[in-house]
């Protein structure tokens, strides 16, 4: 295919030797696959602030380390400069979360460089070598549904250990490979420590996993895993060695029916919106 323009610079500097396809299109980078010496990879396009369509964005960069107080004070100011830096920011901040995350043994890509505005990474691939399939795109039994959640609630425990919430995690960032699920995108990642919204996001976090996954083990709705680890990380208790049991007793609050509904229409407008961007995507290639 023809050269996107973002990926030329490193096309003429030989870090990309081939650009093969348009893998997906989303709400803050366009991915594509590409050729490495020998090695299939895929390029992930940063989208410029102005188009991207991720939903407050300032929320999720609350308690993020900047480099000095002048960029501080930039950043507060709004000006050309500061909203240079949050750029930065922005587009560093995956790159520094999926190095920490595979110190720490979550499954996640590997990476290789990053490159104005463009993450070179590891393309997550079944046993053809094709793409991966996203967690929405796989059904399960009920055995493996119970089993996946398992795993998938003991890598978002050692993220939390890292000190870091995926923030938008959902069956859309989660790749299904032959040896289980990779999580994906996290330019939003959040400082669990440092960010006012951390609890509120990541109990969203689980719970969107928890969701998908008991359309195959409806039990899986009766768990509670998000309270009884952050009980535990608020505690100073949490350890990548923790036993969860999913069991937490909370009687100081009602479910809050509407916020649930609410989530999960949120969830389906951005898929929604996601599968648009994608057909225009196709439609003007």
């Amino acid at each position: 295919m023809k050269v996107p323009k973002r990926l030329q610079p490193l096309v003429s500097d030989g870090l990309i030797d081939e650009v093969i396809s348009r893998l997906m299109s989303g709400k803050e980078a366009d991915v594509f696959v590409v050729r490495c010496d020998d090695q299939i990879r895929c390029a992930k396009v940063y989208k410029d602030a102005v188009k991207r369509s991720f939903k407050k964005a300032a929320q999720y960069q609350e308690g993020r380390k900047v480099r000095g107080g002048r960029q501080a004070r930039a950043m507060g100011k709004r000006s050309s400069y500061g909203r240079q830096i949050e750029e930065e920011i922005w587009q560093t901040a995956e790159v520094d979360a999926l190095s920490r995350l595979h110190e720490a043994g979550v499954r996640v890509p590997d990476t290789y460089c990053c490159v104005d505005g463009v993450l070179l990474m590891e393309l997550v691939s079944d046993k053809n070598g094709e793409a991966a399939p996203q967690l929405g795109q796989v059904s399960f039994s009920k055995e493996e549904a119970i089993a996946q959640h398992k795993v998938m609630m003991h890598n978002i425990m050692l993220m939390l250990c890292a000190g870091i919430i995926h923030g938008d995690l959902s069956q859309f960032n989660v790749l299904v490979d032959d040896k289980g699920p990779v999580i994906i995108d996290l330019p939003q990642a959040v400082n669990a420590s440092a960010n006012n919204n951390a609890q509120a996001m990541f109990t969203r976090d689980v719970n969107n996993i928890r969701r998908y996954y008991s359309q195959f083990a409806p039990e899986l709705l009766h768990t509670n895993y998000a309270k009884e680890m952050w009980a535990l990380f608020a505690e100073a208790n949490l350890t990548p060695n923790s036993i969860l049991t999913g069991e937490f007793e909370d009687d100081s609050e009602a479910a809050d029916v509407d916020a649930i509904l609410e989530e999960i229409q949120a969830a389906e407008d951005e898929e929604q919106d996601r599968l648009a961007r994608i057909n225009f995507s196709d439609s003007t290639t």
